[in-house]
């Protein structure tokens, strides 16, 4: 799997829109009801993993039939959350990027979860993206460029206490060595001017969140 582009199907928020963002050559994970979502839009999971307790027993069979690899593990007795398990999974493949699809829905809880893992990917120099039908989420602690595309606003939020040295170049509302700390809105809803854009940081780990209306 190295220098492979893992996508992992999770339980959250789907529909159609997730089609597209799967490219031919990526690894498929499916997690728990995840799985079921690429199966029933034609895809072949490379491996299925989870505790299924959201499917039903011929849903779970269905996913063991068609997954090239199945692994579930008791609801109760585990520590990590279904979409962890796959995340730390894909990990180990020592991809070139990673891309959760199904990360953000009602359960705020697992949302902001499966945002921190963002962290871990970060730390061991992974690309990671959470996208949904909305939105894009990646974090940095670099200077790094974005592309606008189909998005209409980025907006950056501190995933650590602060983030330090702040300087945007082709947005609207500029920012210069700035500081923003947890708890602070000054970054919500900023435009690209451009196609792209460079966000520069010296401090800290930051959040850039594309979306569109």
């Amino acid at each position: 799997m190295t220098g492979k582009r893992i996508v992992i199907v999770t339980g959250g928020t789907l529909g159609e829109w997730f089609v597209e963002e799967i490219k031919e050559g990526d690894v498929l994970v499916g997690s728990d009801r995840g799985a079921l979502s690429l199966i029933e839009y034609g895809f072949q999971p490379y491996i299925s993993m989870g505790d299924f307790d959201s499917v039903t027993e011929e849903e779970r069979d269905q996913i063991r039939a068609s997954s090239h690899t199945f692994i579930d593990c008791d609801p109760i007795y585990k520590d990590l959350t279904d979409t962890e398990m796959a995340f730390e999974w894909a990990l180990a493949q020592d991809p070139s990027h990673i891309i959760l699809l199904g990360a953000l829905g009602s359960r705020f809880d697992h949302s902001l979860a499966n945002i921190h893992l963002l962290r871990k990917g970060l730390s061991l120099g992974i690309a990671c993206t959470i996208i949904d039908a909305s939105n894009e989420i990646i974090l940095i602690n670099m200077p790094t460029h974005i592309r606008r595309g189909s998005y209409t606003h980025v907006s950056l939020l501190p995933l650590s206490m602060e983030v330090t040295g702040i300087t945007l170049h082709g947005f609207q509302y500029p920012l210069r060595q700035a500081t923003l700390q947890i708890g602070q809105s000054l970054g919500i809803s900023n435009v690209l001017l451009e196609q792209e854009g460079l966000i520069e940081l010296e401090t800290g780990l930051l959040l850039v969140i594309q979306s569109k209306d």
